[in-house]
């Protein structure tokens, strides 16, 4: 049923065709706009690249640079008038974009904090990740090392038996 459905909304909607087997696809009016809305595309604005940015009508690449430079500085967009004012133009403007756009927060740190893989790092490594200790740094590796890689965080959880809030903690810094 589920095939069959998303075969009949690809007939009904070939721009979800477009949107889901070209990734650069650059919605061409403010009309494939609301209809890509409708089919539950959108852009975090707060974490959107360049390439993200183009795909919208009526954005140029400066525009769109100097949205993810601000972003990188630890600027944080909160509605269609943050981005007007980056931008420097009226809200009326980019209006019509606001279908597509989702303004989601993140703490003040975001996409700063440094991040070390998991099934890299040396116990060394690991010890500098904020609330690690010694003992869980070694464990880690150790358990790695006998065990093989760790999938995901919930692995390791697992392996090791870890508080939820030791993982809630740690996946700030840690990656797979």
């Amino acid at each position: 049923m589920l095939k069959r459905w998303q075969a009949l909304r690809g007939q009904l909607h070939p721009l979800a065709n477009r949107l889901s087997q070209e990734p650069g696809y650059r919605l061409r009016s403010y009309r494939e706009v609301y209809q890509a809305a409708g089919l539950g595309f959108s852009i975090d604005v707060n974490r959107a690249t360049v390439d993200d940015w183009l795909r919208l009508p009526g954005l140029s690449i400066r525009q769109a640079q100097r949205l993810v430079r601000l972003r990188q500085t630890g600027v944080q967009f909160h509605c269609l008038e943050d981005l007007a004012a980056a931008l420097s133009i009226a809200p009326t403007q980019i209006a019509p974009l606001g279908a597509v756009l989702s303004f989601c927060y993140y703490d003040g740190q975001g996409d700063t904090l440094p991040t070390i893989s998991l099934n890299q790092a040396t116990t060394q490594q690991l010890c500098g990740v904020p609330g690690m200790s010694p003992a869980l740094a070694e464990a880690i590796v150790q358990e790695r090392s006998q065990r093989g890689p760790y999938r995901d965080l919930a692995d390791l959880q697992r392996r090791l038996g870890l508080a939820p809030d030791v993982v809630q903690t740690l996946m700030y810094y840690l990656h797979i």
